[in-house]
């Protein structure tokens, strides 16, 4: 049997986790100077209290190499191997950290994401998928690093105060985008996070107009599942981009989730993207 875990920052649904039991390992949550574990001690409703209205900062941390240990010393004496997907190298060093702990074991395994959030949930999702059909653990990972750079994550993001507070813009790029209601997209590109599309006025005119520049016209896109996940929109704008979503494309599966403390750390309520495979690699 081969055992499928990841970093907190996966995002899939609970239930997903449940079906595949896929086990997490949480990141950490630093709220001035208290620590918190994401998922566990702390939720995004929670971070959205101490930013917006307790005005406090809040950033995330990497899980460190002796909590690796420990989480891969579980399951390796259990299972045939252990695949761990990490948060994108990126972004954070908990893939560093990971590699570093699963040299202490000879049956672990771990692949970089190069991505977050759904981004890297649908290598999660693959390699249970794949573990669930009976498929050895080196062919799992060889598939899961060929899938790595076909995966196109992006998000719409309501305001750039959170962007703004950890550091990622300035305040004077924050005020201009309230103050001209300008709503970026943020994309997954190369392991790194930029700038694509910036869309103006309401959000949910915003977040149908960027589904439909994401997947109308589109011919490289692999049709097998999309997540839509956010940060706590309302059912109302979630259904606006579903409808959206069909509209321009026909996938088998459209799997929501809601996004986990990291992605609510970085860009606040009110955040959504729609992450899918491609064909081709870019």
């Amino acid at each position: 049997m081969i055992k499928i875990t990841a970093d907190s920052t996966c995002d899939l649904s609970p239930e997903i986790i449940k079906q595949f039991d896929i086990s997490l390992i949480p990141l950490h949550v630093l709220i001035d100077d208290e620590d918190f574990r994401d998922g566990i001690d702390i939720e995004p409703k929670d971070i959205f209290r101490y930013v917006g209205q307790e005005g406090k900062s809040c950033k995330t941390a990497a899980v460190n190499t002796f909590e690796y240990e420990n989480f891969f010393k579980e399951f390796s004496p259990k299972y045939d191997a252990v695949i761990h997907i990490s948060l994108g190298s990126g972004f954070s060093s908990c893939y560093q950290n990971a590699k570093i702990a699963s040299e202490q074991f000879d049956n672990v395994y771990v692949v970089d994401s190069q991505n977050l959030s759904t981004g890297s949930g649908h290598i999660v999702y693959e390699a249970a998928l794949l573990a669930q059909g009976g498929v050895q653990a080196e062919e799992i990972v060889k598939h899961l690093e060929e899938l790595v750079p076909k995966v196109d994550a992006s998000f719409v993001i309501n305001t750039m105060e959170y962007l703004r507070k950890g550091g990622r813009c300035s305040g004077v790029e924050a005020f201009g985008a309230t103050l001209l209601r300008i709503k970026p997209s943020i994309e997954v590109v190369g392991g790194k996070m930029i700038v694509g599309k910036k869309y103006r006025g309401n959000f949910d005119r915003c977040i149908v107009n960027y589904v439909k520049d994401r997947l109308e016209n589109n011919d490289d896109i692999d049709y097998s599942r999309v997540f839509i996940t956010h940060s706590y929109c309302s059912p109302e704008t979630v259904q606006k981009v579903r409808e959206a979503v069909e509209t321009y494309a026909k996938f088998d599966e459209i799997i929501e989730t809601t996004a986990g403390c990291t992605i609510s750390t970085h860009c606040g309520p009110n955040t959504l993207g729609i992450l899918y495979k491609r064909k081709s690699k870019k």
